[in-house]
């Protein structure tokens, strides 16, 4: 018996939605059309909602392992299935990192065990991460990494990122870089702009980000690497990266909705829901960064998500750590703020979060086709509710966006053709 979904609406590639029968066999989508007879299946009605293709976040941490006060696999994947993601990749700061061929194994497991979405483990560029040493990339590949980064930290020697994506390519693997040169940091806890001067706090300025995609850039065109920036900032950065594509270099990016919606303008005191890495930065930036996404220059959307304890987060804008979660809110929040505003069109929102990741991935996944998998999300966008943390599936409630009204909430979220998550209301 397959799975019906009947009287959905999907986009047809040009920003028109048009009413479409989804048929579900097995794990792939086996029938699209107006009239597929309901006789013999289990008929879904999710007449007037959008069906999309599996939403894709290719940047998330997990926290396990060493982390599970904050996070474990098993309930950030819950928190991405009730936000629409079907495939979710986990960046490799835990304790201990995926450094290794045992320890990306014993991750690899794990997910089989206990995720309810699809999880592509990152390993580490650099032993523990520190930066000293390279890891072996042909046996982190081989036992199932996903691609390459030290997210969490930049990469500080010009050498080492040489080796690096030297390696990437011989194993024909992705670079993914935080950029962030540290001596420029200079025990920033904020962006270097107008709220840190207010309120007396170290900031991080814009060049600590762009320098370092620069240095980056062409070291991937002397060795031809595949290279992708971690959430883009600043309009330095957009700069950069567009010489960079302009020039032929295998560049991609992507950037957070926290940083398309908010910019230190924003913040309203001392809150660390809106402390994050890199920071909410300049009103002119947030315009260029959107500017970038719809024109291509950013490839892109990834949430970031970062969950931290309260306790953690309590500790004061100079102490607490970087990071706020965003799996469960990702969708809604850009839909309402950007979408409903004309900003830009709901064709550039789900293609950010499908089609556009995996194309600058090469994945197999976030399309809406005859024979594709069946990773899909059913959307609501008419109903609109607050955004609660205390209903977040995920362990982290960190979040400048409580209590905003949103419309465009995910109902129905099915990973190879099972049902990951389903809003209670979704059947009525």
């Amino acid at each position: 018996m397959g799975i019906l979904l009947k009287g959905g609406k999907v986009l047809t590639g040009n920003n028109e939605q048009m009413v479409q029968d989804i048929l579900i066999e097995g794990k792939r989508i086996s029938d699209l059309g107006n009239l597929i007879p309901e006789e013999g299946h289990n008929v879904i009605d999710v007449s007037g909602r959008l069906i999309t293709p599996g939403l894709i976040d290719l940047h998330i941490h997990l926290r396990e392992p060493g982390g599970e006060h904050k996070e474990t696999i098993e309930t950030g994947t819950r928190a991405a299935a009730r936000g629409g993601f079907t495939t979710v990749a986990a960046m490799p700061n835990t304790k201990p990192v995926p450094d290794n061929a045992e320890q990306i194994q014993w991750v690899n497991e794990k997910i089989k065990e206990t995720a309810s979405v699809r999880v592509l483990p990152y390993a580490s560029i650099t032993i523990r991460q520190a930066g000293k040493e390279l890891t072996d990339f042909e046996a982190l590949k081989q036992n199932g990494a996903f691609a390459f980064t030290d997210d969490g930290v930049g990469v500080q020697s010009a050498d080492m990122m040489l080796q690096a994506m030297t390696k990437a390519k011989q194993n024909e693997a992705v670079i993914v870089a935080h950029c962030e040169e540290n001596t420029l940091i200079h025990k920033g806890s904020v962006h270097k702009g107008a709220f840190a001067q207010t309120h007396g706090l170290n900031g991080i300025p814009s060049v600590c980000e762009a320098v370092q995609i620069a240095r980056d850039v062409l070291l991937a065109e002397a060795t031809g690497a595949r290279y992708h920036v971690c959430h883009v900032s600043t309009k330095e950065s957009v700069r950069v990266i567009k010489d960079a594509k302009a020039a032929g270099i295998k560049v991609t990016a992507e950037v957070t909705p926290h940083h398309l919606l908010l910019c230190d303008e924003d913040i309203p005191g001392l809150d660390t829901n809106y402390k994050m890495n890199p920071p909410l930065r300049g009103s002119d930036d947030r315009k260029a960064l959107i500017e970038a996404f719809k024109s291509g220059i950013i490839d892109f959307l990834a949430t970031d998500h970062a969950p931290h304890s309260k306790d953690e987060k309590d500790q004061g804008m100079e102490l607490a750590p970087f990071g706020i979660v965003g799996l469960e809110t990702a969708f809604p929040l850009l839909y309402t703020n950007l979408v409903q505003t004309g900003v830009m069109t709901l064709q550039e929102l789900v293609d950010g979060f499908t089609r556009k990741p995996a194309e600058a991935f090469e994945l197999p996944y976030g399309t809406l086709e005859l024979g594709a998998v069946a990773d899909l999300t059913v959307i609501d966008l008419e109903h609109e509710e607050k955004i609660d943390p205390d209903r977040f599936a995920s362990k982290g409630k960190n979040t400048p966006f409580s209590g905003w009204s949103c419309k465009g909430w995910p109902v129905l979220t099915f990973v190879e053709g099972s049902i990951k998550y389903e809003k209670e209301s979704v059947n009525a």
